[in-house]
């Protein structure tokens, strides 16, 4: 797998609402999971908001989506980020480590619960990332 690079919008609550939306514009193929499936909040008010989407279509257009948990502070018009995921563990980490630098780390590049690490930062010039370094493909 080659590195990627696409938008990542966040969202209050409607974030399922939006990425069908975005389906029936670009077509594809639209993957969801909620913070319950990964545990990722105790609140019972939380379980079905969506904490990660991707809509990828035939084309190869990438949109990623989240909702924002209600302990986050959530702001229209700030409400995204720029995404890098990829396989290639040594490539991702040195944009990582570029990225952070006289920047902020939102939270550190470390497992995630799906498996892969992830790491979010806002860069010097108040720029939001997200890195996602995936397993090696063969």
């Amino acid at each position: 797998m080659t590195t990627r690079l696409n938008p990542y919008l966040g969202f209050r609550d409607t974030a399922r609402q939006a990425m069908d939306f975005y389906q029936t514009v670009f077509g594809g193929e639209l993957n969801r999971s909620t913070f319950a499936e990964y545990n990722a909040s105790d609140a019972p008010s939380e379980q079905d908001k969506i904490m990660h989407s991707t809509l990828t279509t035939d084309s190869g257009l990438v949109l990623m989506a989240s909702d924002t948990p209600n302990s986050m502070d959530y702001r229209p018009g700030s409400n995204y980020s720029v995404s890098l995921s990829g396989d290639d563990d040594a490539e991702l980490r040195r944009y990582w480590d570029k990225l952070t630098q006289g920047g902020a780390v939102t939270m550190a590049l470390e497992p995630a619960p799906w498996g892969d690490t992830f790491g979010m930062c806002t860069d010097q010039f108040g720029v939001n990332w997200l890195v996602n370094i995936g397993p090696a493909q063969p």
